[in-house]
């Protein structure tokens, strides 16, 4: 809050990000009638910013502009100036982003958009500082411009917006005339093996995201093809990505991004997606490796998610963001003398050592923690003349000392509100955690967020809202959310093997194909029938940092038809993977998560049903071993005494999946033919030894 000054209309919402605004002396409206109103009476251009709470160049924006009064005179005599979570809004945000990225080539937060009073772009960009400089115009002789041009060139600007509204509701329509095939699964992991960093794992240059579906997709062609070379990436890039600075090496969980091909200087903006599908990746590579290493990884980031992120309620957390007391990072570098001062000379001058921390710095004059250069534990151990298990020990007590002490630091904003896709893939992972390393704890996290979801973000008419906070769940879900909820449900119930889960997964598939299925096109639109109608009605498909709805609902189809047989879902499955036809073909590498839907198909999804015999303890050694696999082209059934947990009383497909002997007992089925029963714990352990 700004001194002596009085809110404006934001004051009143939710959202920290335009709270985060309240007190600008810039007039912000929220988006909705009454600003277009506004704007058609006074004949005045919307001025249109989007962006999010932890966005460390929205702040920088905002300190600079929105917080000035020259500024705000400007926006507020000549403009009508909305302010939009993009977080919130992602249908608002899809579209004006796709704008700035067609007239610019880039895009990114925050987001500056020039409207007609009709909601029509004719202008577009991210960032602008208050005045120009290094060759990026200033926000003020653009204010100046654009109001000069809506003053005495307005033909000119409708026509332009005309032009560009055109051209983005043009519909994405299919030709259909290629069929998929393993070629393109090739294709894409070529794509990948090309833009791979052998150094330094990753894909590209800089900036570098983690985009964990990448990794997932080349762990199953890995798997499909036997190919160790996909392997391989697969681990380097996770290695890589875990000793460099963008881990948080003392409160655990990953940066959004970083900003050098090393992985060492990230955006230190810590987003609850990444660490959700992060922590899936690491799963998943142990699985495929029996590396602990990999499940450790998963495990601090889940420490840090139930520590940082997690309401008391159950549900979990947005993000945190890069800057504290107006500085980005300062919450997380180090400097040796400070380090010394609280470890003492010797435990310091160790842990400095093991973790690059220098008097020179390596990020403005500090330090992030790392491991880029370091030798191996065991190797560092040796010459430190002590056992891995003693410097394992040492560095557990240097870390948790600094952990006491950086929490008595100013801690970064952390954007509280709640939304249903993100907590829907955290709530994945933590499924999939309780599955493969046998956590009961993990589970009941993702039963608590779920509770949550189904308490707070469901209206009073059975409609999936999108985002909850400060009592309040608001917004029309998207096709995100509900993607990412079924997502979520599928993990719980091979966690579990509550039938109740399938259920669920069944009646939200209903309700999204209701909602969002483009019945001319396929696909699903971004938002749904019964939620505001914007300019145009975007069905994603791109897998960008988060894999698209589309995407994840290709996914989420596939394991439903495999695990009820439903004929209804397998005609959507059958349309939603032609959906991707010429596109994908175009450039696979974009469509990884979609990828792995199409994965399962191909290589001939597997149903696995395990009966529980008398033997209630060797039902569960042969689940272990099962669930500790890596079988990603499967869908697992459970079959047990207890009726809550038989799929049986949904679908007739595994009715005939009977005990053997009275033994634990092992169906394999393919294309709903099985092979011979596998029975007995051990035979059931030697067949997941070799997957």
């Amino acid at each position: 809050m700004q001194p002596n000054r009085k809110p404006n209309l934001l004051v009143s919402e939710k959202s920290p990000y335009l709270l985060q605004h309240a007190y600008n002396p810039v007039n912000w409206f929220q988006w909705g009638k009454e600003a277009f109103t506004k704007a058609k009476n006074e004949d005045k251009p919307i001025f249109l910013s989007i962006g999010y709470s932890t966005c460390h160049w929205c702040h920088v924006m905002e300190r600079e502009s929105f917080e000035d009064e020259e500024v705000a005179k400007m926006l507020n005599e000549h403009f009508i100036s909305i302010k939009v979570d993009k977080e919130e809004r992602p249908d608002i945000d899809h579209i004006y982003m796709t704008v700035c990225q067609a007239l610019t080539g880039q895009g990114g937060w925050p987001l500056t958009v020039f409207l007609t009073p009709e909601q029509k772009p004719f202008y577009a960009g991210t960032y602008f500082p208050r005045q120009s400089m290094y060759g990026r115009p200033g926000l003020v002789e653009l204010l100046d411009h654009i109001q000069q041009l809506w003053d005495t060139e307005r033909e000119k600007i409708n026509a332009t917006s005309d032009k560009i509204t055109r051209a983005i509701q043009e519909p994405n329509t299919q030709s259909f005339q290629q069929k998929l095939s393993t070629d393109v699964l090739e294709d894409a992991a070529d794509q990948l093996e090309d833009m791979y960093d052998e150094t330094h794992g990753g894909f590209g240059q800089a900036p570098k995201f983690p985009s964990p579906h990448q990794y997932l997709f080349l762990l199953r062609e890995w798997k499909r093809t036997g190919n160790g070379t996909y392997l391989k990436m697969v681990e380097r890039s996770l290695m890589s990505m875990h000793r460099g600075g963008i881990y948080d090496h003392i409160g655990y969980g990953f940066a959004r991004y970083s900003v050098d091909r090393y992985w060492l200087v990230p955006h230190f903006e810590k987003m609850l997606y990444d660490n959700a599908l992060l922590a899936y990746t690491y799963l998943d590579t142990f699985q495929a490796t029996k590396d602990s290493y990999f499940a450790s990884i998963a495990e601090e980031i889940f420490d840090y998610v139930h520590r940082e992120m997690t309401s008391s309620e159950g549900g979990f957390y947005s993000a945190q963001d890069a800057d504290s007391e107006g500085e980005e990072g300062k919450f997380y570098v180090w400097n040796p003398l400070e380090i010394n001062d609280i470890l003492g000379d010797q435990l310091g001058s160790l842990f400095c050592d093991y973790y690059d921390v220098t008097n020179e710095g390596n990020f403005e004059g500090k330090n992030i923690l790392n491991l880029i250069e370091s030798p191996s534990h065991a190797s560092f151990a040796q010459r430190k003349g002590m056992s891995p298990e003693e410097l394992t020990l040492k560095l557990k007590e240097a870390r948790e000392h600094l952990f006491t002490y950086r929490q008595g630091r100013v801690p970064p904003h952390k954007d509280d509100k709640i939304l249903t896709s993100w907590n829907g893939l955290m709530i994945a992972a933590l499924a999939k955690g309780g599955a493969v390393l046998q956590s009961e704890v993990f589970i009941d996290r993702a039963e608590q967020a779920l509770s949550f979801i189904e308490d707070h973000l469901i209206d009073h008419n059975g409609r999936l809202l999108a985002r909850y906070r400060d009592g309040e769940g608001n917004l029309k879900a998207y096709i995100d959310d509900f993607a990412f909820l079924i997502f979520a449900l599928h993990e719980l119930y091979f966690a579990t093997g509550q039938v109740i889960y399938v259920e669920k997964a069944q009646h939200y598939l209903k309700s999204a194909v209701k909602l969002f299925w483009d019945e001319k096109e396929g696909g699903f639109f971004f938002y749904g029938r019964d939620a505001e109608q914007l300019l145009t009605k975007p069905k994603e498909q791109y897998d960008a940092a988060i894999p698209s709805g589309n995407s994840v609902m290709a996914l989420n189809l596939v394991r439903q038809f495999h695990l009820t047989g439903d004929p209804v879902v397998r005609k959507y499955m059958d349309e939603q993977l032609a959906l991707y036809t010429d596109s994908v073909y175009h450039y696979p590498a974009g469509y990884t998560f979609y990828l792995c839907a199409l994965q399962m198909v191909l290589s001939g999804p597997e149903e696995i049903v395990l009966v529980e015999g008398e033997n209630k303890e060797h039902y569960q050694e042969a689940l272990t071993s099962i669930t500790q696999s890596f079988s990603p082209f499967s869908v697992l059934v459970q079959k047990t005494k207890a009726k809550k947990a038989s799929l049986d009383q949904l679908t007739e497909m595994h009715k005939d999946k009977l005990s053997m002997d009275n033994k634990v007992t092992l169906y394999l089925c393919q294309n709903f033919s099985c092979q011979t029963p596998i029975v007995s714990v051990e035979n059931i352990q030697k067949n997941f030894d070799h997957t």
